[in-house]
């Protein structure tokens, strides 16, 4: 290696020098050659080489490639690097590259050199392309050769190709299992350059890491989970190091606890809902099972409760010997898990989860779980049957008149500084501070369920805030209800019960009866009673002989129940203080965050119900929707149908009846037009003048019909038109009465007043004002009466013009005149006249059946658009429909995954008693 660092550095020619250092190199070298050309046998390729050597250091370039151009020896390899290197100095770089390549050699260090120069001469070409093979082929050829791996990550990172770079730390770590490449390719983890590749790709690092050093195993494990999480190979990863976990053999140590809350921390993200089940099926089985493996044996609470959990929900996936570790560590680990809290969180989850899907679990569940993770009072639920003084037994603790007897609904009194009203149903949350308000609350009957509302009222409260105290007073059992009584839905949301008796007649059957079905409801819930009304028994020697039988006949059902003796009718502060000692003597509660969260675990299960049975009545209202809009469709078709039909009558009639309006107007005209012309022969005398007689005749007969038109014929036309319009309104506002019926028959279907059929009136006011125009006046050109060519007219007007001059004719063309206007047919005539006078009339007719379909036409439009809404209604309601059915795992894998989170609740909160529930069958009636 000695002779190949000098050959590398270029110092060979110092090998000549060591017995004349004092003499100049470049003198000694001379020598030597000519020595050695005086041998018989010379080969001067060693000395060419040194001197070459020697001119590069003095950057004499080209007499070293001239000297080491003559070396034809073993170093003529090492003298053609050195001819490329020395091209590479006079900037000649493609014929350096030429030499470079060219070489051909099996020296493993000279090939290296050979590449790494290769390599500089490619990033000074700027051709990146063949530089990167240079540096992979420098990596390949020969790894452990000083600073190789050190210039390919460094010009991986300055090139920004960390896939390179990743690939170079991975193979180094592998094979030199040293640390230095552990902290490599764990920067590039951390800095997010591997969380596009794929988890197995790191398989073997993670082999080596586990054999050579386990505290770096669980540094890039943890590393690699960081860097994958919320990146698309996710779920992959889980998968690669769940598989590589089953098969590796851990032993307990404080290594693996970051390992162990990684587990923890993935776990819990992946039941929030984010996922599908069919994702979750191959992971989460070996996910449970490693954090079993991994987890602290006095710290494997929650991990052994998931496994079991999982184990009910789906069973089978999990081995049987992890289902028997799992009970086994769950009996003696440490519990660090606030199920309050857990279970705060969880119904928190559910509820974001229920809007996001529009879904309202309603404000009365959701105040009684706030009400519930208030551990600052005890909540003590007091009832009874009616006529047990319940109601003035609570305002005797009040101080003031609040209850009446007779209570309809649930009411819960708090301690506050300031007297707040709440009326709390699933709709809404009403507030007030009126009394008067309050008993309007409580005498309100809810129609639903829904409506239903308790009552919460704060108020200063001495004795409540004394004893921490929240009183929540149910209506009483009466003869009229049972165990279904609403009392029972309120059993889970209390932590004790008082039941008052009535001292003269105590512990009825029917009492006995309302109690054991409460305890059947509510096993832990503590119960004791007070007997009230002890005032009406004459002595107190009765009175005691009352309470001891009272105590003996209820201890035989409830052994551990204490009565406690009172009078409303005589509140003082002595019984109070009393009934204090009582409350705090007999109601004891070891453990309220754990008797709290498993009231809270009951409603969320409830609430849980609730979800399943609303994706069931989601579905059922869509088909019925589908059904219900399908139906409206036909209706809102045949309303259209009927409407054209309608539509088309009202044409017909109005059309129709202005039709026969202007036939008797048009044969009026036709009958005294022709009389009127004829009576125009009064015109004439024997004094006229004949020859203009036609032009005079023609004016005169025109004005006398414009006079007729005007002053005889429009006047009628204009009360014909009004009575026209009259019937035609008539018709209008039955069609509007129609509509109206139709308006109120469909709103009445969809329950809202949607539709308003509304007619355009404004036809009649046009229709009036046209009318008014045509009525008013008329003006008519003049009408070719007397000067048309026919042979009648045209005889006469020559006869007039040729003897109309001599006086003696004029008695005869006077006749002939009169005769002929008297006797024309002026059918001809009377037509024209017609014609230009009923124009506009017909005009006005002609517009009549658009005019209608303009009244008609905003009832069509609404009853098009109706339609149009239903169609698209239903398609929406399909389209839904059929997206709930074709993929139901998307509603129903976050509620298993809910019931999950709960059941593991539950498994903890039993910790140390059979974990397992007889009947996980979740409840469907749920208020």
């Amino acid at each position: 290696m000695r002779l190949e660092k000098q050959l590398i550095k270029k110092i060979y020619y110092e090998t000549f020098l060591i017995d004349n250092e004092t003499h100049p190199p470049l003198q000694v070298l001379g020598e030597a050659y000519l020595n050695e050309q005086k041998n018989e046998i010379s080969d001067g390729s060693y000395i060419r080489f040194a001197q070459g050597e020697f001119y590069y250091h003095h950057q004499d370039f080209e007499s070293a490639i001239f000297k080491w151009e003559k070396v034809s020896n073993e170093l003529a390899p090492w003298a053609q690097k050195n001819i490329a290197d020395a091209y590479f100095e006079l900037n000649q770089l493609s014929v350096a590259e030429n030499v470079y390549t060219s070489i051909t050699t099996d020296n493993k260090i000279l090939m290296t050199e050979i590449v790494l120069q290769l390599l500089s001469l490619y990033i000074e070409q700027n051709n990146l392309d063949s530089a990167f093979a240079a540096i992979k082929e420098a990596v390949s050829l020969n790894p452990d050769y000083p600073n190789v791996t050190k210039i390919a990550r460094s010009f991986y990172e300055e090139q920004r190709d960390f896939d390179s770079a990743v690939e170079l730390a991975v193979n180094e770590l592998i094979r030199t299992e040293s640390s230095p490449w552990f902290e490599v390719l764990k920067e590039y983890i951390n800095n997010g350059f591997t969380k596009n590749i794929s988890p197995d790709y790191f398989y073997e690092v993670l082999v080596t890491l586990n054999n050579v050093d386990q505290v770096q195993f669980t540094q890039i494990v943890s590393s690699l989970w960081h860097s994958y999480k919320n990146e698309q190979n996710y779920l992959l990863w889980l998968k690669t190091i769940n598989e590589f976990f089953l098969l590796i053999e851990i032993h307990s140590s404080d290594i693996w606890d970051n390992i162990s809350s990684l587990y923890e921390e993935t776990y819990f993200e992946l039941i929030q809902g984010q996922y599908m089940l069919r994702e979750l099926h191959d992971i989460i089985p070996n996910l449970l099972t490693n954090w079993l493996k991994v987890a602290n044996p006095s710290h494997s609470v929650f991990p052994s409760a998931a496994v079991l959990a999982w184990d009910e929900i789906f069973p089978s996936e999990i081995d049987s010997a992890n289902i028997k570790h799992a009970e086994n560590l769950l009996s003696y680990s440490i519990n660090h898990v606030n199920g309050l809290e857990y279970s705060l969180h969880l119904f928190e989850s559910i509820t974001q989860w229920a809007q996001k899907h529009d879904l309202e679990i309603g404000h009365r569940f959701r105040w009684l779980v706030s009400e519930l993770a208030d551990l600052r009072t005890n909540r003590l639920l007091v009832t009874g049957t009616s006529g047990n003084g319940k109601a003035s037994f609570i305002n005797s603790i009040l101080g003031e008149n609040i209850l009446e007897n007779s209570v309809s609904n649930v009411v819960v009194f708090n301690n506050e500084a300031h007297t707040e009203i709440n009326a709390i149903s699933d709709s809404a949350i009403t507030t007030t501070e009126n009394f008067s308000d309050y008993h309007n609350m409580m005498s309100l009957h809810p129609q639903s369920d829904r409506d239903r509302a308790y009552v919460e009222f704060k108020l200063p409260c001495r004795f409540l805030s004394k004893n921490k105290l929240t009183l929540v007073v149910t209506p009483s059992f009466n003869r009229n209800n049972d165990t279904r009584d609403e009392t029972f839905e309120y059993l889970n949301s209390v932590d004790e019960l008082l039941f008052v008796l009535n001292a003269d007649s105590p512990f009825t059957d029917k009492e006995r009866d309302i109690l054991l079905s409460i305890q059947e409801h509510t096993p832990n819930l503590q119960i004791h009673f007070l007997l009230n009304k002890i005032d009406n028994i004459y002595s107190e020697a009765e009175a005691k002989r009352v309470l001891d039988d009272t105590q003996v006949r209820i201890n035989a059902y409830f052994p551990h129940a204490r009565i406690f003796p009172y009078s409303s009718l005589y509140t003082n502060s002595q019984q109070l203080n009393k009934l204090s000692e009582f409350i705090h003597s007999n109601f004891n509660h070891k453990n309220i965050d754990a008797e709290r969260t498993e009231k809270l675990l009951f409603f969320i299960r409830k609430t849980i119900s609730y979800l399943l049975d609303k994706r069931i009545e989601m579905e059922n209202n869509l088909v019925d929707s589908i059904n219900w809009n399908e139906d409206m469709l036909v209706k809102l078709n045949g309303f259209i149908n009927n409407l054209t039909a309608f539509e088309k009558e009202k044409i017909h009639l109005i059309t129709e009846s202005y039709r026969t309006m202007k036939y008797e107007i048009a044969n009026d005209l036709t009958e005294h037009i022709p009389k009127l012309l004829q009576s125009c022969s009064d015109l004439i005398s024997e004094e006229s003048d004949f020859g203009h007689i036609d032009i005079e005749l023609n004016t005169a007969m025109n004005e006398r019909v414009q006079k007729y038109l005007e002053k005889t014929v429009l006047p009628n036309l204009a009360r014909s038109m009004q009575n026209w319009i009259a019937t035609s309104n008539n018709e209008f506002l039955q069609s509007q009465s129609y509509l109206e019926e139709i308006s109120e028959e469909l709103n009445s279907l969809y329950g809202e007043n949607r539709i308003q059929l509304e007619c355009d009136f404004k036809v009649l006011d046009d229709w009036r004002r046209d009318t008014d125009r045509m009525t008013t006046r008329i003006q008519m050109e003049e009408v070719n009466i007397l000067r048309r060519f026919t042979p009648a007219q045209f005889l006469l007007k020559s006869a007039g013009k040729l003897f109309g001059v001599l006086p003696k004719n004029k008695a005869m063309l006077y006749n002939k005149y009169k005769q002929y206007l008297e006797n024309e047919d002026y059918t001809d005539v009377t037509d024209s006249i017609m014609n230009k006078f009923f124009l506009q009339f017909e005009l006005f007719e002609n517009a009549q059946a658009r005019d209608i379909n303009i009244f008609f036409r905003s009832p069509f439009g609404e009853l098009e658009q109706a339609v149009e809404n239903t169609h698209i209604e239903i398609q929406e309601k399909q389209d839904t429909l059929h997206k709930m059915k074709s993929n139901p795992e998307v509603y129903h894998d976050p509620i298993t995954l809910f019931e999950l989170r709960l059941r593991q609740c539950e498994v903890i909160l039993n910790k140390g008693e059979d974990y397992s529930y007889t009947d996980l069958t979740l409840e469907t009636n749920i208020e």
